[in-house]
């Protein structure tokens, strides 16, 4: 039997969404659904769900939990990623509390930042234990990661891991949908192109019947601009620089030094700007999850309709030789996008069928974009050298480099928080020279 191995299977409710689609499709029900967790409770609450799922389903698909990580993984062809380390508390609070010391402030912290460069550096050696594992015991697999940092883990298994790995986000699949209905402009029919990097890819092209349509995307953009709405500062990054952008505005205000200014605090209201928004959506998700937990896991029969992720779309793609196309995370090997460096990971369109993930050739962006972008490229590859080599001054040069940290602090007080987040860190951390 064929298997699928999923890392971080105490992510209950994504589990339910990846592995029910699985279960949904019917040219994957040879398949065995493996679970992996370093928290046996929560690995065995998604089990009892997919189990409850198996029953209405119908699915011949094998469910079964695994002790072991190394046996989990032994002899997957495909092997889905979806951990965090450290958790809410203590890590992304640590992430938060400390650079506020230094009057630093974050809405998401999750992919660039202080709190990504951090973010990265705890859970780049758990996935060098993955990358070690699958080498061993299942060498062929093709590992999908949907862990942010996105760019920066996906380039870490690719580069220095030896795996196999595509990153997958949501964010190019609600891209358009989003923006149009915002706009109150029809979707149908509409030809588009992303790519850029994760949570910084460009629509690129938005056509009907070969008209351009960004004139209009523009000018009903100004308009919205003109009263309080949550999408401020991807409008105005359209408006300024000619492009809309993937992901959300509360994640854009820290990717770039212009909107998050302790200068400048009018900003924050005038974009509508929320600080300190994960740590919220956090709590939030652990009450939910504590709400709803009784209500899913009482069920022996649970229904499921097959969503949008990318992972079941792929699998079928590969195994059925019918072709499936999605927005991923690969290495810009072969210059996929010419005005981007060689050694990044890049978001853009791919075709999947039996030949695998096939990233296709998308060219330069315009200037002003690829610009864009290398800010926080710069970030990332510095953040990379750091978990390859250990070394400290990689992470204060990370952090340097970074847009919004760069605009509020001066070096010696980067270096000064990049220290405090190594001690406050603790074990999560290995030792940096």
């Amino acid at each position: 039997m064929d298997k699928i191995t999923f890392l971080g299977a105490g992510s209950t409710v994504f589990v339910r969404n990846v592995l029910g689609d699985v279960m949904k499709t019917p040219s994957l029900q040879s398949f065995e659904l493996a679970l992996y967790d370093i928290n046996p409770e929560r690995m065995k609450e998604s089990e009892q769900l997919l189990g409850a799922i198996k029953t209405t389903s119908g699915s011949s698909c094998r469910i079964k939990a695994y002790s072991d990580r190394k046996e989990a993984l032994r002899g997957a062809k495909y092997v889905i990623n979806a951990i965090q380390v450290g958790g809410y508390d203590p890590s992304t609070i640590t992430d938060f509390e400390i650079p506020k010391k230094y009057g630093l402030r974050q809405t998401i912290a999750d992919t660039v930042g202080i709190g990504g460069i951090f973010r990265n550096l705890r859970t780049i050696p758990v996935m060098h234990g993955f990358a070690e594992d699958i080498r061993e015991v299942c060498p062929n697999a093709l590992f999908l990661n949907y862990t942010n940092p996105m760019a920066v883990l996906t380039n870490y298994m690719n580069t220095y891991g030896g795996v196999n790995t595509v990153g997958l986000c949501h964010s190019v699949q609600v891209c358009v949908p989003h923006l149009f209905k915002d706009l109150g402009i029809s979707a149908e029919g509409v030809k588009t192109k992303i790519a850029g990097i994760n949570h910084m890819a460009w629509l690129l092209e938005a056509t009907r019947d070969g008209e351009d349509l960004y004139p209009e995307i523009r000018r009903r953009a100004a308009e919205r601009q003109k009263e309080k709405h949550h999408d401020m500062v991807r409008y105005e990054l359209m408006l300024k620089f000619g492009y809309y952008v993937t992901e959300s505005s509360e994640h854009n205000a820290e990717y770039h030094p212009y909107f998050i200014k302790k200068n400048y605090p009018e900003l924050i209201e005038r974009f509508n700007i929320p600080l300190d928004e994960y740590p919220r959506r956090c709590v939030n998700q652990i009450a939910d999850w504590n709400r709803l937990r009784e209500e899913l896991l009482g069920k022996q029969e649970l229904a499921h309709e097959r969503t949008h992720e990318y992972a079941s779309h792929i699998i079928e793609a590969i195994e059925t030789d019918v072709p499936f196309r999605i927005g991923g995370n690969v290495m810009n090997t072969g210059r996929l996008i010419p005005n981007l460096p060689s050694e990044a990971c890049v978001e853009v369109p791919c075709l999947v069928d039996r030949g695998g993930v096939q990233p296709t050739h998308v060219g330069n962006l315009p200037p002003q974009l690829a610009a864009l972008n290398r800010t926080n490229i710069n970030t990332q590859l510095l953040t990379l050298e750091a978990a390859a080599t250990g070394r400290k001054e990689h992470i204060y040069q990370a952090a340097m480099l970074d847009p919004h940290t760069s605009a509020e602090l001066s070096m010696d007080d980067i270096i000064a928080l990049c220290d405090d987040l190594i001690e406050a860190h603790g074990d999560w951390l290995p030792k940096y020279r």
